[in-house]
C-alpha cells in the first residue's frame, strides 16, 4: 500500500522537475537572442516588430558601415558609392531554402524602388561566381551580389551589435551609411515590412 501511495507523488515530482527543466532550456535559448534581450530589458531604444525585425531610431544608429567587394560578374561594389541613397543589403547563399523563397520579393521590391534613390546589393556568403550567376538566372535576380566566401570581409564589416546572425538577413542602410534596420529571416514572410522600413529610411526617420 505504501509503495502504491508514493508512485503518484513521484510522478508529480518528476512532472514538476521536467517542466522546470523545459522552462530553463527555453530561457537559456532566448538568452542568446538579441531581440529577446531587448524585449525583456524594457528599454525603449529600438523599435522591434514582427519576427526578427529591429529598427533603430536615427539617434541610436552607429557609425557608417563601409565595405566593398567583387561581385559575381567581376565588378567591384563599394558601400561608399551608395552614400546619399538608401542601401538594402541581403546576406544569402544558393543552398538556403528561405533565400530562394524570398528572391522574387527582393527583386520585385528592388525594381519598385530603383528610381527612388534605393539600391540593392546581395552578399553571398558561401558560393562561387558560377553558382551565384545560376541562382540569379533561375530566380531572375536583378541586382548584383558580392562574393564574400573567401575573406568574409563584408560579414566582418557587419560584426557589431547588428550582425547577420542568420541566413538570410536583410539590412536597410540609411543615406548616411548607417544601419537603420535589420530583418533576420525570410523577407517573403513579410515583404511589406521591408518596404515600410525602406520608406522610413527614405524619409530620414
Amino acid at each position: 500500500m505504501r509503495l502504491a501511495a508514493t508512485r503518484p507523488g513521484r510522478r508529480r515530482v518528476l512532472a514538476v522537475v521536467t517542466a522546470a527543466l523545459a522552462v530553463g532550456a527555453l530561457l537559456a535559448g532566448c538568452s542568446n537572442d538579441e531581440l529577446a534581450k531587448q524585449y525583456t530589458s524594457g528599454e525603449d531604444k529600438n523599435y522591434i516588430a514582427g519576427s526578427g525585425v529591429t529598427e533603430l531610431k536615427p539617434a541610436d544608429r552607429g557609425k557608417p558601415i563601409d565595405f566593398s567587394g567583387t561581385t559575381e560578374d567581376g565588378s567591384t561594389f563599394s558601400s561608399v558609392s551608395a552614400r546619399g541613397d538608401v542601401l538594402v543589403v541581403n546576406f544569402w547563399y544558393a543552398g538556403c531554402p528561405p533565400c530562394r523563397a524570398e528572391a522574387s520579393d527582393l527583386t520585385q521590391i528592388a525594381g519598385q524602388y530603383a528610381s527612388k534613390g534605393v539600391r540593392f546589393i546581395g552578399v553571398n556568403t558561401r558560393d562561387d561566381a558560377a553558382t551565384a550567376k545560376s541562382f540569379d538566372s533561375t530566380f531572375k535576380v536583378s541586382y548584383p551580389s558580392i562574393l564574400d566566401v573567401d575573406g568574409g570581409v563584408v560579414q566582418l564589416a557587419f560584426s557589431g551589435s547588428m550582425r547577420p546572425n542568420a541566413t538570410p538577413t536583410t539590412f536597410v542602410i540609411d543615406k548616411q551609411g548607417r544601419i537603420a534596420a535589420r530583418i533576420a529571416g525570410d523577407v517573403a514572410a513579410q515583404p511589406s515590412t521591408l518596404t515600410t522600413l525602406i520608406d522610413s529610411a527614405l524619409e530620414g526617420k
